[in-house]
């Protein structure tokens, strides 16, 4: 029986086993998919160790760490320098991305339409890159990024050709995309506040719980959007990588994640 998991820290929130196992059961293919906690110092030597796994997916924080051990990339895993979808078959790594097609099919799926809009990024973390892209290809030309730490914010502003804002400052933009992995806990807060802005689009890659950041933004009267479908269709082109099937997605499928 293949092998499949999902590695990240924390990892304990990830519904990626249910919806695989879901699917693989569904689709009667043999195999099995696990989570696996991870320290950054183990990362490699897992990537590396003889445990017969077919495939990985790659959640927080290391996108960018399996890269230093694939042994190939995609083209669009190299031009997002992110991954979160790993093959391994005959004796190769192959990294690869399809969290640029998840976020660009979940607001696909509301019509949005890019052109003359100014998306606000918050966070430079490992998915940022993969959203970019994605808003490019929705025709998305005006993104603007902010980050605590500013000169995380200024490289992908360099690589991406990104304006760069300071943390807590308020613009004007059609949609602000939370890329940060704060609101994982209930508790958690991103410390920002929009008062005064209304009728835009919030949305967080967060697909559980529904953070303090879409709840304050539903309040003032904003359009929300959680990381659900972007989870799902990301999950949907990797299965389809591995398996060679496309699996539906359906309301059965959707009301998995929130049982």
């Amino acid at each position: 029986m293949k092998k499949y998991l999902v590695i990240g820290n924390p990892i304990e929130h990830s519904l990626s086993p249910k919806l695989h196992n879901y699917w693989l059961s569904r689709y009667k293919v043999g195999g099995n998919y696990e989570k696996k906690l991870l320290t950054e110092d183990k990362v490699g030597e897992f990537l590396k160790s003889d445990q017969k796994i077919s495939g990985i997916n790659v959640t927080v924080p290391f996108k960018k760490t399996v890269i230093n051990y694939c042994s190939e990339l995609t083209e669009l895993a190299s031009a997002s320098q992110s991954v979160n979808t790993i093959t391994l078959s005959n004796d190769k790594i192959i990294g690869d991305n399809t969290d640029v097609y998840g976020f660009e099919q979940s607001l696909r799926d509301l019509n949005f339409n890019g052109l003359n809009k100014t998306a606000y990024i918050i966070g430079a973390g490992g998915v940022v890159s993969s959203v970019v892209i994605a808003l490019n290809k929705l025709g998305v030309q005006n993104i603007v990024i902010s980050n605590r730490t500013k000169n995380k914010a200024e490289a992908l502003a360099k690589e991406y050709n990104l304006v760069v804002s300071d943390w807590g400052k308020i613009i004007d933009f059609d949609i602000i995309i939370n890329c940060t992995s704060i609101g994982l806990k209930k508790s958690d807060s991103l410390d920002l506040d929009f008062p005064n802005v209304k009728d835009k689009i919030f949305y967080d890659i967060i697909y559980k719980p529904k953070t303090k950041f879409l709840l304050n933004a539903e309040k003032s009267g904003n359009k929300i959007i959680d990381g659900k479908m972007m989870f799902l269709y990301q999950a949907q082109k990797s299965f389809e990588i591995w398996h060679g099937i496309k699996p539906e997605i359906n309301d059965e499928v959707i009301n998995l994640l929130n049982d």
